[in-house]
């Protein structure tokens, strides 16, 4: 396990481990480090590039580029050998965290295990805290990196039991024709195609009169597009499209895990937007759970229709605040990019404490508008909402309207239009699935207060 890089201070091990010496660029930090370090240093030309790591007897040397990257020092876990290292400028729960991801393999599908280079943490670190974070990490990179043939709904409903199991949480789903007895008629006609039958994911835990906090992750296992089907260049990364969901759990673990204070409730309706004989077609109109009718203009915007079933459940619960977490438009990644996730929400208190807490912990987000003169976009001649505005403008905002409607009519409403994906490795982030906003989410829910 990722957690297991990290080890509680041991003064026999932290002795016979390895010094690892992290190295600015332009720096004197090689003036630290033992006499056949800097030699070695000196014969490789190296003086601090990021990424870059050497190692002797004597100990290593992590490049750390600027000093910028407070994941720089994560290379070392990646390319070090098996063994027992620590850090010569010691370490707090970031530098913790940095290790542990750098640490992370996904290797279900290979023979062999990559060997581990284990960080002895100093005197004092929160190391537990550190291991719950890389733990919430790991799961949803482990998930999103899953392909979708063992990641369809039923092994995601899987995946959420474990966790429901481990922390005593209760759980529960609707399944299949049991979505239309329910008034789930959305989220049955995006999955009812798939030969794994679409399903509502309920977890719930906590005191019943705690603070009510409610987490709707999009659980699009697969997305061919349905019958406005994808391109092959556009359905190769659709493995992906449950990031949302694999978020949700990651965010649902770290509040378990640091019993924070809430009467948590975690959506997830699982889809595979699949093509057959009974998929659903753009023109069909679908009546959604609040009771609202929605145009099909596309059936490859089906996340916001799934969602707003799942939302509209949450809503009637009348919960303090709902966080929406979905990989829902690819208009927020031609703004933003792959690194930075825009979310909506109105509530200028919880919009700081997500923008502080982001900074804080190095999970970049980034507000974007909830610009009501755009909800016009979502008309339709026929009924109440289009869930695809034709034209190729405000395609994230528009989407964040659409889920609005579905929202709590009171308390706090944020929505993260994440990627859950990283196209480009770097230190302590590989390519492949990633964990993204949970960290600056968990980080403002210790703090702040609702109501």
């Amino acid at each position: 396990m990722i957690a297991d890089l990290l080890t509680e201070f041991d003064e026999t091990r932290a002795q016979r481990a390895a010094i690892v010496h992290a190295v600015r660029e332009k720096s004197d930090d090689l003036a630290g480090a033992p006499a056949s370090l800097a030699a070695l240093a000196r014969a490789n030309n190296f003086s601090g590039e990021a990424g870059l790591v050497l190692a002797n007897e004597a100990g290593a040397l992590v490049g750390v580029g600027d000093g910028s990257d407070p994941f720089a020092v994560a290379a070392a876990a990646e390319k070090l050998v098996e063994g027992d290292y620590h850090l010569a400028a010691g370490a707090d729960e970031r530098t913790l965290l940095a290790w542990a991801l750098g640490g992370y393999r996904f290797d279900r599908y290979k023979k062999g295990k990559s060997p581990a280079a284990r960080l002895i943490a100093p005197q004092g670190a929160d190391v537990a805290a550190a291991r719950r974070l890389a733990g919430a990490v790991a799961l949803v990179r482990d998930l999103v990196n899953t392909p979708a043939g063992d990641m369809l709904p039923d092994d995601l409903e899987g995946e959420a039991r474990k966790l429901a199991s481990e922390f005593g949480a209760e759980i529960s789903a609707i399944r299949g024709d049991e979505l239309l007895a329910a008034n789930f008629n959305m989220i049955h006609a995006v999955g009812r195609a798939s030969s794994s039958a679409p399903r509502l994911i309920d977890i719930t835990w906590g005191r019943a009169d705690a603070p009510k906090l409610t987490i709707v992750g999009k659980g699009v296992c697969f997305d061919s597009g349905g019958l406005d089907i994808k391109g092959a260049d556009g359905m190769s990364l659709m493995k992906k499209d449950m990031g949302g969901a694999a978020n949700a759990l990651g965010l649902a673990r770290l509040i378990m895990g640091a019993k924070l204070d809430y009467r948590l409730r975690v959506l997830i309706p699982a889809v595979e937007n699949a093509i057959a004989g009974n998929a659903f077609r753009p023109g069909d109109i679908l009546t959604s759970r609040k009771g609202l009718t929605v145009e099909i203009g596309n059936t490859d915007a089906e996340g916001r229709l799934v969602l707003a079933d799942a939302m509209s459940l949450g809503a009637e619960d009348r919960p303090h605040c709902m966080v929406t977490l979905a990989t829902l438009t690819g208009a927020a990644r031609v703004a933003l990019g792959p690194d930075l996730p825009p979310f909506y929400c109105d509530d200028e208190a919880f919009v700081a404490a997500v923008l502080t807490a982001g900074a804080e912990v190095s999970d970049p987000v980034w507000r974007m508008p909830l610009w009501k003169p755009y909800a016009s976009m979502l008309s339709s001649s026929i009924a109440d909402l289009n869930n695809s505005p034709g034209g190729s403008f405000a395609g994230s905002v528009t989407a964040a309207l659409f889920l609005k409607r579905f929202a709590p009519e009171n308390g706090v409403f944020a929505h993260f239009d994440i990627y859950a994906w990283r196209p480009k490795s770097a230190p302590g982030r590989p390519a492949g699935g990633e964990a993204q906003a949970i960290r600056a989410l968990f980080n403002a829910l210790q703090s702040h207060r609702f109501g």
